[in-house]
Order: structure tokens, then sequence, then C-alpha cells
């Protein structure tokens, strides 16, 4: 499943973005300012950036320019209400990938991030594995020892994100971003309460809780 990162700061785009980027099979992140923008880009994490100009922190430009001063090669698609040639030669000169201006048609953007995505060589994997665990992503299926295990839209989103790090620490505060968004009230327990549903489905010894961070994928 590819990794999306938005840039957007205005709640209703961000929300209508985030949904239907998930229900097209993508994992979707937001960020809402521009310095957060360039650290995400940096953390390795995202295939894509879809990116808004009107930032607050720093501009989507600036945030733009930082990127690719770094060397960075994620593809970025510039969404964003300014419409002015200028503007457009400006965010295209500075290394955006492509430019869509608001109102936009979803489909359209849908079909520009997979052109994005397979001129960089992003193809998603058709599965992961780890020991006798495999998750099938284009059937959204999990097996052990060979045999399906039934998974919820939502433990397989959780499952497949800690199989995308095996070995790596992830914070609660990471996999409530990745699997459930932002929005998603800070100070609940859902992580701790499904990584409970995936170690009596999946296997005890699966998941290892490392005290006061978070969970790692044992390998």
């Amino acid at each position: 499943m590819n990794r999306v990162l938005i840039a957007e700061d205005e709640p209703r785009i961000a929300s209508f973005l985030t949904k239907g980027l998930r229900a097209a099979g993508y994992t979707a992140t937001v960020v809402t300012n521009g310095v957060d923008v360039a650290a995400g880009a940096r953390s390795g994490d995202f295939d894509l950036l879809i990116l808004d100009l009107g930032l607050p922190g720093q501009d989507g430009l600036a945030a733009l320019a930082q990127i690719r001063a770094r060397g960075e090669k994620l593809p970025v698609i510039v969404l964003t209400a300014r419409d002015a040639v200028p503007d457009r030669v400006t965010g295209l000169d500075l290394g955006a990938d492509d430019y869509m201006t608001k109102p936009f048609s979803f489909d359209e953007l849908l079909a520009r991030i997979r052109a994005r995505l397979r001129e960089h060589g992003h193809d998603t994997p058709t599965t992961l594995q780890t020991g006798n665990l495999q998750l099938d992503l284009v059937r959204r299926v999990a097996t052990v020892n060979g045999r399906p295990v039934e998974l919820t839209a939502r433990e397989f989103l959780l499952a497949e994100t800690l199989l995308r790090h095996p070995g790596q620490v992830l914070s609660r505060e990471q996999l409530l971003d990745r699997v459930w968004g932002l929005a998603h009230d800070p100070g609940s327990n859902i992580v701790d309460v499904y990584i409970g549903y995936l170690r009596r489905k999946l296997g005890t010894d699966l998941i290892h809780t490392v005290r006061g961070v978070g969970y790692r994928l044992t390998t």
C-alpha cells in the first residue's frame, strides 16, 4: 500500500482527500504546516506528497525548495488554488512533478498519483511477509502458516504498518497517525486494544511491547 503525505491546512479538503485516498487503497497522513511537510518528506515514510502552497509556518513553495535542496526524490503533486501561470512555472521549476488547481477532479488526481508513482518506481508489492505471517495486499488476506486468518480492515492496516517496518519500534502516536489518522483522539488506548486483537489472531509472540515507547514486530 503506497503511503501519501497530504500537506493541507483546510480541514474539509484534508478530510476529503484522506477518505478518498484510503478508499482507493492508499494510506494517508495529513500535516497542516510547511515545517512539518519538510520533516515528513525527510522521514522516508512516504511515497508521494500532495502539497498545498498556502500553508502556515512555511509556504509550500519554500517547503518544496527545501525538499529538493536536500536531494530528495519524493514525488510531489502541487494541489492549490493558485492558478496563475507564474505560480505553475515556479512550482514546476522548484521541482514539483505535477501541478493541479482547485477545484479539482478526484479521479484525475488519482490518475496523476498513479502516474507519478509509476515514474518513480514506487509500485506496491503484492505481499508482505515475516516468519509464518503473510499479508496479501491485493486480496487483503492474512495467512499464518498458510491458513487464512480473518482480520477487520483496521486490523489489516495495523498489521501492514508493522510489517512495513520490521524490527523498528513504532510509537503509539505513529501507529495512531498512520492507521487511524491525525483526527483521532491522541489520548485513546485504541492502539493497545487492536494490538491485543492482532496478538490473539496472529500469535502472541509476533508483536513485542517496548515499555514506554511502543511496539515492534519481531523478525
